[in-house]
């Protein structure tokens, strides 16, 4: 079950996600879902198409299941979805 605490050892595909800021500022508020990841990429499927943000200098927020929504900043998440599962945080 994916909580606020988990969210970052979890499986992100499928999950709802918007950006909040970006170094890029053409990634600012694209909203959607999140079909494929990668070491350094979200793959979003929005209204317009298929978007490929990169994780480091991203900040995004998820929505969870349950309906709430968590910040992450995407150089916590900026590794293999394998590895994140491994990932010791105390506090993000």
């Amino acid at each position: 079950m994916i909580t606020t605490k988990n969210l970052i050892r979890h499986e992100l595909i499928g999950l709802k996600v918007e950006i909040e800021n970006s170094f890029n500022k053409f990634h600012k508020e694209i909203k959607g879902l999140v079909v494929d990841e990668t070491r350094n990429l979200l793959i979003i499927e929005t209204r317009k198409g298929i978007k490929k943000i990169q994780k480091k200098g991203t900040n995004f927020i998820f929505t969870i299941p349950n309906g709430k929504k968590v910040k992450v900043d995407g150089s916590i998440i900026a590794k293999r979805p394998e590895e994140r599962i491994k990932l010791r945080v105390k506090k993000w």
